[in-house]
């Protein structure tokens, strides 16, 4: 994966589940979030990581 890549893979943080570069907010959670209406400022807010 690319050095510079925002997304992570790594089997020992969520079970490997895509997750935000050095977090363990994985990529689905903000996906459902922003499906479910949530604006981007919201989610940065309440996930600062």
């Amino acid at each position: 994966m690319n050095p510079d890549s925002r997304i992570t893979l790594d089997s020992s943080i969520l079970t490997g589940k895509p997750v935000i570069r050095r977090t363990r907010i994985s990529v689905d959670l903000v996906l459902q979030l922003l499906a479910s209406g949530w604006q981007e400022v919201t989610i940065l807010k309440e996930y600062p990581g």
